[in-house]
């Protein structure tokens, strides 16, 4: 009888045997979360914009044991996010368990600043591409009779942060479209919540932070953390990895803030 409840305790929190699919695996959160999930015992397969950092990071997790495939793919294109779901479909044979919508992109600029191509650009990445991505994978997460999808938000679509207003839209979009995705999709046994990471320390937003006011704005983030510091990939890949276990088979619907105490 012990072994049995041990048994099911464990499956409770493995993922073995469970596909994932995550965009923008080849650096920071998604890099981070590539990793969690297959140590988990999940398989999963990446995209990214650039194929040779595909290749260098699929050696690495050869190395360690891990259970990673790749494809190169451009969020923003509609052609491209069909390829990879095609592909997808074929390298796990119809059915996904497991999206993570982590890609994402930024420019931070004054509101009277921003240009119609730069407002394209940041909610065609952020939002256009991951509703689309969602539809396509609708098919393949029902299929697997288990379904999660976590998309990565962040804390700038729940309260202001300066020259981020574009972002925080395009996230703020995210956080209703993982309420209704939630409820509508249910009934396939498909859950869908989202992470709202605060500042991390990525490329991203080191990139952001030599931007102009960038620097300003995530010191000023930093500052209002209650721990009084920067988070680390890990500590957000920890957070959607357990979302993505049966463990988490009552959660849904929901916007988790990973962010030192910055909206507490």
């Amino acid at each position: 009888m012990a072994e049995t409840k041990l048994s099911m305790k464990d499956k409770r929190w493995s993922l073995h045997g469970m596909t994932a699919l995550v965009t923008g695996g080849t650096r920071g959160i998604g890099h981070a979360i590539v990793e969690e999930l297959a140590e988990f015992g999940a398989t999963v397969h990446i995209c990214a914009r650039n194929q040779d950092d595909i290749n260098k990071c699929l050696k690495e997790w050869k190395n360690k044991g891990l259970n990673v495939t790749g494809s190169e793919c451009d969020l923003q294109c509609s052609d491209q996010r069909k390829k990879l779901m095609e592909d997808v479909c074929s390298i796990f044979h119809g059915k996904l368990n497991i999206l993570v919508n982590n890609a994402a992109t930024n420019i931070t600029k004054e509101i009277v600043d921003y240009s119609a191509e730069d407002v394209s650009t940041i909610m065609g990445t952020n939002f256009e591409s991951v509703y689309h991505l969602s539809q396509l994978a609708h098919p393949l997460l029902k299929e697997s009779g288990y379904g999660s999808i976590v998309f990565i938000s962040s804390i700038a679509g729940l309260r202001a942060v300066p020259v981020f207003s574009v972002y925080a839209a395009s996230k703020r979009a995210m956080n209703q479209f993982t309420k209704n995705l939630a409820l509508e999709w249910a009934k396939d046994n498909i859950r869908a919540n989202a992470v709202a990471p605060g500042p991390v320390k990525t490329k991203l937003l080191e990139s952001i932070m030599n931007s102009s006011g960038g620097d300003d704005s995530i010191n000023g983030a930093v500052s209002r953390t209650l721990v009084g510091r920067m988070g680390e990939p890990k500590e957000i890949s920890s957070l959607v990895a357990f979302l993505c276990l049966p463990a988490a088979s009552y959660i849904t619907g929901q916007v988790i803030c990973a962010d030192g105490g910055f909206t507490s």
